[in-house]
């Protein structure tokens, strides 16, 4: 009995040692495991710190960068700035020589009218002495047949009165024949009186053709600075239908109207007597006047479509014409300024012509300049827009690569990755075959 007990003690003793040692055992093994997993993390957070540690280093150099980028922009928009300056100061220099160029082209506007003047006096002088020259040689050419023809009668007369009865006959053919020749150059000078008279009409037409050559050799542009027989109205109502419009710089025109009337000055030049030609003068004059006056009532400055001078110029195509009526009555010119016209010939016509030709030369280079200005800025706000569109799409292509690192480190970094997770489906025997790179490349 004794024993039964000694034995039970021994094996509950027994089974006492082995749950001791047993819980001692296990303790030992939790306790070395936590500790396994404790250092893990800390090796983990080690890690993170080091990969901390390295952005920083990244962030600062890109700080760097970005401030490098700063003071490069900061010098760039100080350099513009300086341009912006030189370049007020070359507009202001361009608008300071621009009006000096003005001052000087008044200046030459006003010595032109001085030389002008005074070639006004010696062209009046030569065209007049020209003009009676030709007048004396064209009288002596239509002339010269009729005296030839009439010496050759005379000659054939005094013939045939020493010649018999029977050459009395064909001395009256002769007779007869010259009388028809007479009469044929009576009409030839007719047609030729005709001819240098003409209707009114006639003389219209024939002083707008003269009008118009000038126009079109004189470097103006038809239907862009000047006009021909164009249509107007004024706030009436009434219609104006001028020779000639002339546009010039500033939106100005001036106005030209070709008046021809040469009956009185066919008379003063082909006539040989001081009283006719005095009478023929004085007639001339007064046409002139009367042209002048009726010019002058037809009020163009009335015209509202278009922005004319003061006054408008009435053009004599004849120099010869003008020169003599300038000659004889000195007045006449400020006799048609005071009715706002003013007296020109094809002479001071071209003159004129010249110096409005110059003015649009000057306004169509100044009109190029100006394009040029702003065609400059168009380029240089295109340029800025291209510069911004360019930073733009390094942004987006800095996000886009952004975005496929970040991709791909979900793809392939940390537990159960994607790939590492598709990779342990090969190593149990999944049926593949390709391989999947652990750690894809792509080109960025």
């Amino acid at each position: 009995m004794e024993i039964g007990y000694i034995l039970l003690g021994l094996v509950l003793g027994f089974t006492v040692g082995w749950l001791f040692s047993t819980l001692k055992n296990k303790n030992n093994s939790l306790v070395s495991g936590e500790t396994a997993v404790l250092k893990t993390q800390i090796d983990k957070l080690n890690g993170d710190i080091r990969v901390k540690e390295e952005r920083i280093n990244i962030l600062s150099s890109d700080i760097s960068e970005i401030k490098s980028e700063y003071n490069l922009e900061k010098e760039k928009v100080l350099k513009l700035s300086s341009e912006i300056a030189s370049k007020t100061s070359d507009f202001e220099n361009l608008k300071e020589k621009l009006l000096e160029q003005k001052q000087e082209l008044e200046n030459i506007q006003t010595k032109f009218s001085v030389e002008f003047k005074n070639l006004a006096n010696e062209i009046l002088e030569e065209k007049t002495k020209k003009f009676t020259e030709q007048n004396k040689v064209n009288l002596d050419q239509l002339l010269k047949p009729l005296g030839e023809k009439i010496k050759d009668f005379e000659k054939k007369v005094d013939e045939a009165y020493d010649k018999e009865a029977q050459q009395r006959f064909s001395l009256k053919e002769e007779v007869k024949r010259l009388a028809e020749l007479n009469q044929q150059i009576s009409k030839e000078a007719n047609n030729l009186t005709n001819a240098l008279k003409g209707e009114n009409k006639t003389q219209g037409n024939w002083g707008e053709i003269i009008l118009e050559n000038i126009l079109e050799k004189s470097g103006l542009i038809r239907d862009r600075e000047y006009f021909i027989q164009a249509s107007y109205t004024n706030d009436e109502g009434k219609r104006y239908q001028p020779d000639v419009v002339i546009h010039y710089p500033g939106e100005k025109c001036i106005i030209i109207d070709s008046k021809v009337s040469l009956n009185a000055y066919e008379r003063y030049s082909s006539s040989g007597n001081a009283a006719e030609q005095e009478t023929a003068l004085k007639d001339h004059l007064l046409s002139i006047k009367n042209h002048i006056s009726g010019l002058s009532a037809k009020s163009y400055q009335d015209i509202y479509e278009i922005k004319t001078l003061d006054f408008v110029m009435m053009f004599m195509p004849i120099e010869p014409a003008y020169m003599i009526a300038i000659q004889h009555e000195p007045d006449l010119w400020n006799y048609a300024y005071e009715r706002r016209v003013l007296l020109i010939s094809p002479t001071n016509l071209i003159a004129s012509l010249k110096m409005i030709v110059s003015l649009w030369r000057q306004e169509y280079q100044n009109q190029n300049a100006l394009e040029i200005a702003r065609q400059g800025g168009a380029l240089y706000d295109k340029l800025v827009g291209f510069v911004e569109d360019l930073q733009s799409v390094k942004k987006k292509l800095s996000d886009a690569q952004s975005g496929l690192d970040n991709s791909l480190n979900k793809l392939s970094e940390g537990k159960g990755n994607v790939l590492r997770s598709a990779e342990k489906i090969r190593e149990l025997g999944a049926k593949t075959k390709k391989i999947l790179p652990l750690e894809p490349e792509i080109d960025s």
